[in-house]
């Protein structure tokens, strides 16, 4: 079984003092959002044993702040995963996307996670997802929002078999969510 964790990153300022999206940075909200995830993450195991990051400043700032709440919200030690920053993922269309996961292959994780961009991250989840939890797939459906993560497992020991339509979408969430289901 392969676990696959798709994390959106979290809410941006609208234009980055450079004129470059690329260097768009989390505003406040976003900087709450990635902590929140992060909080979750850290409160439901199994965490990834890999993460791929875009190498956009508001992705890289997402994986800091959640990487901090997770290590927050764990008690017990945990080994660190193993990061790797990747220019392929900004911008990047699902097929660039599942590319990218048949690679982890080599390295061989068994809970990835890739935290990147919209419409590619929005678009693979879906194009991904063959069964699962069915409410989970209809608000997916609308967006993949900042901070969304949706989480999927695979019947298959081997990254490079994944793919499309084989997913079991296990669950979806965002901030948002999280901050309703504390409110009812």
């Amino acid at each position: 079984m392969r676990r696959l964790l798709l994390l959106r990153h979290a809410k941006t300022e609208h234009d980055a003092p450079s004129g470059h999206d690329h260097d768009r940075r989390l505003d406040e909200r976003g900087r709450r959002d990635a902590a929140a995830i992060g909080t979750w993450i850290g409160q439901h195991p199994p965490l990834p044993d890999a993460v791929l990051v875009s190498t956009a400043v508001r992705a890289r700032q997402t994986w800091e702040i959640a990487r901090d709440a997770i290590k927050d919200a764990v008690r017990e030690r945990h080994r660190q995963p193993q990061v790797e920053l990747l220019d392929e993922l900004y911008g990047a269309e699902p097929a660039q996307l599942l590319q990218t996961i048949r690679m982890a292959d080599v390295t061989d994780p068994a809970r990835l996670m890739l935290i990147g961009h919209n419409p590619g991250m929005h678009e693979l989840a879906l194009m991904l997802t063959g069964s699962g939890d069915k409410a989970a797939k209809k608000a997916l459906e609308d967006n993949l929002p900042t901070a969304g993560l949706a989480i999927l497992d695979f019947a298959t020991d081997d990254w490079s078999e994944v793919a499309f339509r084989r997913g079991t979408l296990v669950r979806f969430t965002s901030p948002k969510l999280l901050k309703q289901a504390l409110d009812d």
